[in-house]
């Protein structure tokens, strides 16, 4: 049984509520009381809930889509890091700078000094989930299960029978 079966029908309508206000108001300064009033619940039980439905506390949430526009804003290359940080509405560059080098791998500067042409064609809604922020254990986790089903398959680095 998936977590999310475990959440009732009617808690979900309003977590999705709370959902859809941190990615349209992501810059805004969100926390969990604030979007627990959203969805008509406590803080303690709109965590819980919010966790068991997405897999993911909603400040991890949040700042995935933090993270998600500063990067696409990082690409544009007209703004410092500093102005990005306050843009997607973090206050503290520091935190900003950790959690961005956690999700994308390289930290915000390295970002916007890459080069970013070869997905400049492509249209903004495939660009997104490009380019969506992964956590590093996560990515890491998919490439082991990647790796073992080529084995499995019969792809180089198979053990031979």
């Amino acid at each position: 049984m998936s977590p999310a079966n475990r959440v009732p029908l009617d808690d979900l309508v309003r977590l999705r509520r709370a959902r859809d206000r941190m990615d349209r108001e992501y810059a805004q300064p969100l926390d969990v009381p604030a979007l627990a009033r959203t969805a008509l619940m406590s803080s303690g039980h709109f965590s819980r809930s919010f966790r068991a439905a997405y897999g993911e506390t909603p400040y991890s949430y949040l700042m995935t889509r933090r993270i998600e526009r500063a990067k696409a804003l990082l690409r544009r290359g007209d703004l410092s890091v500093t102005e990005v940080c306050m843009a997607v509405g973090c206050t503290s560059l520091g935190s900003f700078s950790t959690r961005f080098t956690e999700l994308v791998g390289q930290s915000p500067s390295a970002y916007r000094a890459g080069d970013h042409e070869e997905g400049a064609a492509i249209p903004a809604c495939i660009a997104k989930i490009r380019t969506r922020p992964v956590r590093r254990a996560e990515a890491k986790e998919t490439a082991k299960e990647a790796a073992k089903g080529a084995r499995r398959d019969g792809a180089p680095g198979a053990p031979v029978a």
